[in-house]
């Protein structure tokens, strides 16, 4: 459901990706370590339609991203894909239902069907009595957790995930390594994950290693 084919990326004379392939099968989940700097980071940006490769091609869903305009990418993104960062980046000014529901309302779903289905999300994932709360009142844990339901409630085939857990305390990322395991029993869904984690690295069901721009 996902394949990159020969992906370079260049900044001026800087080449941070230097012809990276790989393909992901749905209902995967795949976990991509390797030092900092090695070009994880590019690499899921590129193949999450974030950035633009200098060369190559990324299909999703047999659809070729790299040739899509911005209004298609954007859509394309919104229908397809889900991200989960390191920081959460939910809108202070929001509820967690209003959080998770802003995807919905940008696919022009009606207010009722995404408060319905953005609640069912979080009662899903034990945060149903944290609706109505803004960030700043919820933990980390229960924060990064409105994300991942930010990032699912479209029902998007591909997650992407960039250190989901590198900012939580070491209780709170056990929690989210398991969730995102049942995620994909329950959803079927596909997830690539940059992680400097090894145990949640260690858990996915192929880890590939990135050193200096290219798989190793």
């Amino acid at each position: 459901m996902l394949k990159a084919e020969n992906i370079y990326k260049n900044y001026g004379s800087l080449e941070i990706l230097k012809g990276v392939n790989l393909s992901v099968n749905a209902g995967e989940v795949v976990s991509i370590v390797g030092a900092s700097g090695a070009g994880k980071s590019t690499f899921l940006h590129i193949i999450g339609t974030l950035d633009k490769p200098t060369k190559g091609q990324v299909f999703i869903n047999n659809t070729n991203v790299t040739n899509l305009n911005a209004k298609a990418i954007s859509a394309f993104r919104n229908q397809h894909l889900g991200f989960i960062f390191q920081f959460h980046h939910l809108l202070p000014e929001f509820t967690a239902l209003e959080n998770v529901c802003i995807p919905a309302f940008i696919a022009k779903k009606s207010k009722a069907d995404a408060q319905k289905k953005a609640l069912h999300l979080l009662d899903i994932l034990g945060l149903k009595d944290r609706a109505q709360h803004k960030p700043s009142s919820m933990s980390g844990g229960e924060q990064q957790r409105v994300a991942v339901a930010r990032a699912l409630i479209n029902k998007p085939s591909l997650i992407l995930a960039d250190e989901p857990s590198g900012n939580l305390d070491s209780n709170s990322a056990k929690d989210l390594h398991k969730l995102f395991f049942d995620l994909r029993d329950q959803f079927k869904q596909t997830f690539v994950i940059v992680t400097h984690n090894q145990d949640l690295a260690a858990m996915a069901d192929r880890k590939i290693i990135m050193k200096d721009g290219l798989i190793s």
